[in-house]
């Protein structure tokens, strides 16, 4: 989990406590301790506890080494620890008198078993266990290939490979019990490696893996808690939560361990309800108890076929139940009414959050349509300044655009009748001047008038014979 020097300075840049790699507060590696021991100088010239502990793969293991050097670890560096048939790189993540609480915490209790730190990392230390990290990932994919052509039921969820290259932990978990002899043969011949299997349960590995739960947060698993205490659907129940599956567990696919953090609360928060309080005998037939409302200290009831509930006070509960140890029945329940304060007048809400910005329409990034009467806007300014013309040759202005269309339809039927009259009259060319003015241009400044469509067309003069 990052810490508070982690955010953003002033400027928006992300600020960092400037440690190049070593967090000086210790919060960004998973299940870190903060060393609030850490700036008190020691009294009459005691040293140090001689033991640190020591993180892994940013956190996922952390373990406890001896230094007997006379190096001078302080938390953050970088060290080369004693592995198997080898060394190890990690980095410091806890040292002084807080270690002890750690171990006492952990059960280590003989330091005598305990490893020992080598020296401090060097380049070609560094150097090989960047190039080791590089491997794991190849590493994990093909080994999940193999698992799944052995038909074996295991998930292999992360793979820790020692900084000099000679040993590779297999963290899995399984529903049931694994023969994994024959895939630890394979392992060996594929990767050159020496294997080791580790069993972990479902949380471990979300803790390992680390994500966001449903409260907006990181989980608490990969941060903080380290002892998984069992969750049974009996906290939900006490705290008035419907039992659905999905809403109920986290990411492990279990119940989420905070079902526990408040139960405690809860339950004495039901101490001062009745508990023999399911059914009260009442006239008008059983009530049966529906919820029990801590924060109101209310009891809701309802009869068998309705759907109706009736809220009751602890007292009033008490009083039936004795009523009903002496044989008597009352004859009604007596529920509270509530009473909702709806003033709106004085109502004030807090909105949380407002938008000092402004809010931008979505219209303006919609494609506009080209219009279709984006021609016919000219032809009317035009129109309008023409000077009077004969009724005969103008239309309602509804029927624009057939007044448009009817004078190409009156041409062709005009045409044949000319023909019939004089063969040697000529048609109209497809190059005539009053055609081509069909089509207005937009020239606003110019105040020649132009010819409309109802004008431009008129009938033919009898021709002689």
């Amino acid at each position: 989990m990052g810490c508070g020097s982690c955010g953003s300075g002033a400027s928006g840049k992300p600020s960092g406590c400037k440690s190049n790699g070593g967090c000086s507060s210790g919060g960004c590696n998973k299940m870190n301790v903060f060393d609030w021991l850490g700036t008190i100088p020691l009294q009459g010239g005691s040293k140090p506890f001689p033991i640190v502990e020591v993180s892994f793969n940013s956190g996922s293991r952390k373990e406890y080494f001896k230094n007997n050097s006379s190096y001078i670890i302080v938390k953050g560096d970088w060290v080369a620890v004693e592995g198997v048939s080898g060394f190890d790189i990690g980095q410091i993540s806890l040292t002084g008198e807080l270690v002890k609480l750690q171990m006492k915490k952990y059960g280590i209790q003989d330091q005598n078993a305990l490893k020992r730190i080598m020296r401090p990392a060097t380049l070609e230390d560094l150097t090989a266990y960047d190039e080791s990290k590089l491997k794991e990932r190849e590493i994990l994919v093909r080994s999940r290939a193999i698992t799944k052509e052995l038909k074996i039921d295991m998930k292999i969820g992360e793979v820790d490979v020692q900084a000099d290259g000679k040993k590779a932990t297999f963290y899995y978990t399984a529903e049931q019990r694994v023969d994994f002899r024959e895939l630890i043969k394979v392992f060996a011949t594929d990767f050159k490696l020496k294997v080791e299997m580790r069993q972990i349960g479902s949380r471990q590995e979300s803790a390992k893996v680390g994500g966001i739960g449903s409260c907006g947060r990181e989980l608490c698993c990969s941060t903080w808690l380290t002892d998984f205490k069992s969750v049974n659907t009996t906290a939900a129940r006490y705290q008035s939560l419907s039992i659905n599956q999905t809403k109920l567990s986290g990411q492990c696919g279990r119940l989420k361990c905070c079902l526990n953090y408040e139960l405690d609360t809860y339950m004495d928060a039901l101490r001062g309800f009745p508990s023999n309080a399911d059914v009260l005998q009442i006239a008008q037939g059983k009530a049966s108890l529906i919820k029990k409302d801590i924060f109101r200290n209310l009891m809701w009831y309802s009869f068998q076929g309705s759907s109706k509930q009736y809220p009751m006070s602890i007292e009033r509960v008490n009083e039936i139940l004795k009523l009903n140890k002496e044989g008597i029945i009352p004859e009604e329940l007596q529920a509270v009414e509530l009473e909702l304060e709806r003033n709106k007048e004085n109502l004030k809400i807090d909105v949380g959050f407002v938008n000092d910005v402004g809010q931008m329409s979505l219209k303006s990034l919609e494609k506009k349509k080209p219009s279709k009467n984006k021609n016919k806007k000219p032809q009317n300014k035009n129109q309008q300044a023409a000077p009077a013309v004969k009724t005969d040759a103008i239309k309602p202005e509804g029927n624009k655009q057939k007044s448009q269309q009817q004078p190409n339809t009156k041409q062709q039927t005009q045409q044949p009748k000319q023909v019939q009259g004089n063969k040697n009259t000529t048609t109209p060319n497809a190059n005539n001047p009053n055609k081509a003015n069909n089509k207005p241009k937009n020239r606003p400044h110019q105040n020649k008038r132009k010819p409309t469509g109802a004008e431009e067309i008129k009938p033919a003069p009898p021709i002689a014979e």
